[in-house]
């Protein structure tokens, strides 16, 4: 089970969320440190962004992080599914 460390950048995008995304969000990252592979997280590599990955926080929004070498992910960003995808 990886530890979930959140960036300055992930923070700040938290701040900006509807309090329901919030909600859905503090679930997913329970579920992401729980087991990443969860499947309704759909997580998976972001394509043309090195290193992210992209994770499922319900229909419209999608978080992004990066794993490191010490069996920890770094949140990097979270918001709607393709502002997200353009900016890991």
């Amino acid at each position: 089970m990886p530890k979930v460390r959140l960036s300055k950048g992930f923070t700040k995008a938290y701040l900006r969320l509807p309090p329901e995304i919030r909600t859905k969000l503090k679930k997913a990252l329970e579920l992401l440190e729980e087991n990443p592979r969860h499947p309704s997280l759909q997580t998976k590599p972001i394509k043309g962004a090195q290193g992210f990955y992209e994770a499922r926080v319900d229909i419209n929004y999608r978080m992004t992080y990066v794993r490191l070498a010490d069996d920890t992910v770094e949140m990097s960003n979270v918001d709607k599914h393709d502002d997200a995808l353009k900016n890991p």
